[in-house]
């Protein structure tokens, strides 16, 4: 076991069985370096060891396979995961866009579904920029500005000591050191303390505290303003448009505050449950 991984617990099951590979759904598992993490219906967990063996079948650069039990959850953003296959343990090295990422699983948030998110607001950085990562997690977001746009420096914020700590290792191996400065607490505190004002562009990748933090998210902007990257969950019914729901909440809150503002794109960037969407928006505050 690696790092934090004393946090999984071990489930040994036998591989009896097989399951043809093409009923394996390709969004039915995350793929984080060499190790894939799968969820399974309840009804299916006694086949989890077969689903397991099937998947790395298909992806034959996968050594080990992982079962997420729970929601994420907590302050921290965890999964509850589960050994099943392969080798033991939770300590993976993803690379995506020239980047290299090395994360545990066990007491790090990762998710391979947010690079072409990573990969667009990297694109929108203008030279020079000064940015604020509020939920900087193991420096995903921030080392792919770094290494793909001429930004001056972005402050990379995280609650959890042990994703902080692996951003610090993550700029040592992205060689960004300079360019991107982790910093551990919480970043509505340390925008007040140390970053006020210092921002052209903010960027608030964690939607179960978006809403909340975005007084401190428009605090951590320029005096002339700036951009700020927001993402919400939201639940929308088929005859409701996800974005346009968060759209009208965020404007509510903006208005209200007196803010001059234009919310120019939106866009779903997944389904996360039945009617439940993860969506982003690009606000300008003027």
């Amino acid at each position: 076991m690696n790092g934090c991984a004393e946090l999984l617990r071990l489930n040994e099951l036998p591989f009896s069985e097989k399951i043809p590979v093409k009923n394996v759904a390709s969004n039915s598992y995350d793929v984080v370096g060499d190790i894939a993490i799968i969820r399974v219906p309840q009804g299916l967990a006694p086949k989890s060891s077969v689903i397991a063996h099937a998947v790395m079948q298909i992806r034959s650069n996968v050594k080990t396979v992982l079962m997420q039990t729970g929601a994420v959850s907590g302050d921290f953003r965890l999964r509850r995961l589960e050994w099943v296959a392969g080798e033991r343990k939770t300590l993976a090295v993803h690379r995506e866009f020239g980047c290299v990422f090395e994360v545990d699983l066990a007491c790090c948030y990762f998710s391979p579904r947010l690079s072409f998110e990573r990969k667009r607001v990297a694109s929108l950085v203008q030279p020079h920029e000064v940015v604020v990562n509020m939920f900087g997690g193991v420096g995903c977001f921030s080392i792919v500005m770094a290494r793909h746009s001429d930004l001056a420096k972005v402050f990379s914020i995280d609650l959890n000591p042990f994703a902080v700590e692996f951003m610090r290792k993550n700029v040592r191996l992205n060689r960004v050191q300079g360019r991107v400065s982790p910093l551990y607490g919480d970043s509505a505190v340390l925008i007040r303390e140390r970053l006020s004002h210092v921002a052209d562009r903010v960027l608030m990748p964690l939607p179960e505290k978006a809403y909340e933090y975005l007084d401190c998210a428009l605090f951590a902007l320029k005096p002339n303003g700036g951009w700020i990257h927001y993402y919400d969950f939201v639940h929308a019914g088929k005859d409701e448009e996800p974005v346009e729901k968060v759209r009208d909440k965020v404007a509510a809150k903006l208005s209200e505050l007196k803010m001059n503002y234009a919310v120019p794109f939106g866009r779903v960037v997944r389904a996360t449950g039945p009617n439940w969407y993860q969506v982003v928006l690009d606000i300008f505050i003027g």
